[in-house]
Order: C-alpha cells, then sequence, then structure tokens
C-alpha cells in the first residue's frame, strides 16, 4: 500500500507480517479533545449474544450484531472525529470515505478484550490508542505451539492490522490497569447493502 512508512519494531522479525505502528499520530492536545468526546457518548456495555463485556463501546457507520451475525446500518459517525478518519484515510492513500465503521471502545480498569480476529464483514482495521499504553498480544496456532508477538502500544498511535496479521493472527488486550480509549477506523470487506 502507498503512502505508509516501513513500521519499525525492536523484535521486528518475530512481529506479524501486515502489522504497523505510527507512535505520535495525534497530539496530546488532540488526545484531550478526543478523549472528552468519546466520554461524552452513549456508551453502552459490549455484548456478545447472552456475554456481556466489562469493556464499553459505540458503533458508527455500521455495526456487527454478534447474535445475528452480520452488520446492519448504525447512525452517521459524530462530525467531530471526521478529520481523524480524514487523516487515517489520506495517511493510506484510500479515497475520501473509505472507512465504513467506526468504533469507540472504552477500557475501564480490568477492561480486557479476549482472543480473537476482526470480523470479515471488515477489511483493514486501524487502531487509534488513548489515553493509557496497552499490550497489544497476538498469537497464532504453529503446529503444536503457539507463535506470540506482543505490541506495547502507546497513547495517541495508530496500528494498522492487514495480510496476515488481519487474517491469521488473533489479538488480545490483557485487563486494563488504567482507563484507556480506542478508535477502530475499520474499511468494508464488501457493499454491506447489496
Amino acid at each position: 500500500m502507498e503512502g505508509f512508512q516501513p513500521s519499525l519494531f525492536d523484535r521486528q522479525e518475530l512481529a506479524p507480517s501486515g502489522l504497523s505502528y505510527w507512535p505520535g499520530f495525534v497530539s496530546a492536545a488532540e488526545e484531550r479533545l478526543l478523549v472528552d468526546r468519546i466520554a461524552q457518548l452513549n456508551l453502552v456495555p459490549f455484548q456478545f449474544g447472552a456475554y456481556e463485556g466489562k469493556r464499553r463501546v459505540a458503533s458508527f457507520g455500521w455495526k456487527y450484531d454478534f447474535s445475528r451475525r452480520h452488520l446492519e446500518p448504525a447512525a452517521p459517525p459524530p462530525p467531530w472525529i471526521a478529520p481523524f478518519a480524514s487523516r487515517v484515510e489520506a495517511f493510506a492513500s484510500f479515497k475520501p470515505d473509505a472507512i465504513g465503521h467506526i468504533l469507540f471502545t472504552e477500557y475501564a480498569p480490568g477492561a480486557a478484550i479476549g482472543w480473537h480476529r476482526d470480523k470479515k464483514d471488515f477489511d483493514l482495521v486501524f487502531g487509534l490508542s488513548l489515553a493509557a499504553a496497552c499490550p497489544f498480544r497476538f498469537r497464532r496456532k504453529s503446529g503444536k505451539r503457539w507463535e506470540r508477538f506482543t505490541l506495547d502500544v502507546e497513547p495517541r498511535s495508530l496500528y494498522l492490522l492487514t495480510g496476515e496479521a488481519r487474517k491469521l493472527w488473533e489479538h488480545s488486550i490483557p485487563p486494563m490497569a488504567a482507563l484507556r480509549y480506542s478508535v477502530t477506523f475499520r474499511t468494508l470487506a464488501c457493499d454491506p447493502c447489496k
């Protein structure tokens, strides 16, 4: 993909192919603005069927219904996130409005996200990390053992999952020690209106 800088990892040979990371994607002032705005959203506990997670979320553009296992239309994103979505699109050399889904997540202390891959309805996954650092863990089965990698994601940084990191590796976040927010920007794998 054009427009991307090479990623630098201390243990680059162990990083999943298709995982990229850019520290300092937003400024400290922008981070404060985003945290304040996200905290004012109507965040609700994450629902996975009958399970209710500790993290709270709000989806815009499209949302994935885990009970019915498909995408559903959601409210348009709030106008204040548009400049940041446009920055991600420009950074990735995307056409405007390529991002079809924006997910805001609040991780209170103790909140986590288990091992998973993002749903196939989505294509590229960008994550903007805010307010606290977190270990972003990756794993994939290799014979009888697991290959593992952990990226220490700093506040204000952006990461991208594509290729093997997106499709072959699972990822998770262990229980948070401090309040953290994230904004996930996803492109869609196909036009869900068809």
